[in-house]
């Protein structure tokens, strides 16, 4: 360890170490805090299209939920990693936390005085919510020891279910509340939102002292034998293998919200109820994050690329069942379930990869651009998906996503193929310096 003492973890009572008892308390302060978060974002997402439609009287326009919630997400990516760089991780996600909060308030709002623009803008600014999660779980991998990244980032991202899962059924609860504040049944779950926001900034201000990030800029530097660990060790790669990475991550984003952005709205116009769509949604959010950490002990064992073909061969099987979803809503729950699960085992290692094949001197900005890509992506796929559901139907939608998959397996191939390289490259080095 230098001598210098990082900034933000003066004074600090524990042993500053990777992998050691503040990684393991930074673990259980990210993990309190995103739960509380993904009640926000779980409840949003069950009720964004539906309010929509609703307050514009236009199916179409019900679309630019998600597209929405996931522009607010692609837009915060990049300044949070600035702000995560310049002032900490704490600073960057309680303020992530409390802008979102804002747009829980400017939803509720927007739909009272029934002008669809500024819930659309409401919505928007929540998305801020979506990024604070991409954030954590990046948070999760400064203090970790390099073999337990994948687990670590993909405990985090576990517990993002149950916020996830309990924010879509909070649906009755929030329309009584909506009734007994005197708004529209449906914003009233947006009350949970705000309420949940201020509880994640509270925990997150709180409990990350020492801050990780500042922490691990002053402690040695990384071991990256990856002992404990099967998985070939990680070499960075070049700037374009790590724009494919971003890539491949993108493709599954986009895949996940353009079928999941016009779920509800399928459902309904299949004789599907408000419930119905609650519960589906639940199972699709679930499969989402439930199985992240076992995504991350495969990413240990197998390789992140691995992983991520894995996910790949999931999303086909959804999006099969996504194409024939009208004839039974047992099928569309499939789907969506399997949906999910592609979309984690991606991500998980997807964003392991970003941080492994990355620079350390980069890190931080990269992972920022990945996220607001990711976001950005879905915000588009968001905003299609509305017009091709109008247009054709959600079979137009499907045949889409199958075209993503593509070009998010060809990614998966060219980045396998490079860090392999990297990685022979390095060992020659090594025998050579021997």
């Amino acid at each position: 360890m230098t001598a210098a003492s990082p900034v933000g973890a003066r004074h600090s009572r524990y042993p500053l170490e990777r992998g050691g008892a503040l990684q393991r308390k930074t673990l259980w302060v990210l993990s309190a805090g995103t739960i509380l978060g993904g009640l926000g974002v779980g409840a949003s997402l069950s009720v964004g299209a539906l309010l929509l439609a609703e307050v514009s009287g236009s199916a179409g326009i019900s679309g630019l939920a998600s597209a929405m919630f996931n522009m607010g997400a692609a837009l915060a990516g990049i300044p949070l990693a600035k702000l995560a760089a310049a002032k900490g991780r704490r600073r960057a996600i309680v303020t992530g936390n409390s802008v979102a909060m804002i747009g829980a308030i400017t939803a509720v709002y927007g739909t009272s005085i029934g002008v669809w623009p500024v819930l659309a803008l409401g919505i928007l600014v929540l998305g801020v919510a979506s990024s604070v999660q991409l954030l954590a779980r990046f948070t999760a991998t400064d203090l970790a020891l390099p073999q337990n990244r994948a687990r670590d980032l993909s405990l985090v991202v576990w517990t993002i279910t149950i916020g996830a899962v309990v924010g879509p059924n909070l649906m009755g609860p929030g329309a009584w509340i909506g009734g007994v504040l005197g708004i529209n049944p449906l914003a009233g779950v947006f009350v949970f939102t705000i309420a949940a926001q201020l509880l994640a900034a509270t925990v997150s201000w709180f409990g990350l002292r020492p801050d990780p990030l500042l922490t691990a800029r002053d402690l040695p530097a990384e071991d990256v034998s990856a002992a404990g660990s099967n998985a070939p060790v990680a070499v960075p790669i070049s700037r374009g293998g790590q724009a494919r990475v971003i890539v491949l991550i993108a493709m599954a984003q986009a895949v996940m919200v353009a079928l999941m952005a016009m779920a509800p709205l399928h459902i309904m116009d299949t004789g599907g109820t408000h419930e119905r769509v609650g519960f589906t949604l639940s199972l699709h959010i679930a499969g989402m994050y439930v199985l992240s950490p076992v995504f991350g002990m495969l990413a240990m064992k197998i390789g992140r690329p691995a992983v991520v073909s894995i996910g790949w061969a999931i999303l086909l099987v959804s999006v099969g069942l996504a194409f024939v979803a009208h004839t039974s809503p047992i099928v569309m729950e499939a789907s969506m379930m399997l949906l999910g699960v592609g979309w984690g085992a991606v991500t998980v290692a997807g964003a392991t990869l970003i941080t492994e094949l990355t620079p350390v001197a980069d890190r931080t900005k990269r992972q920022g651009q990945s996220d607001a890509i990711m976001s950005g992506s879905g915000a588009i796929a968001g905003v299609l998906a509305g017009i091709a559901f109008a247009v054709s139907g959600y079979q137009l939608i499907a045949l889409v996503c199958l075209v993503l998959i593509a070009v998010g397996i060809i990614a998966t191939v060219a980045v396998a193929r490079e860090s392999a390289r990297a990685r022979a490259a390095s060992g020659a080095d090594s025998q050579k310096a021997e």
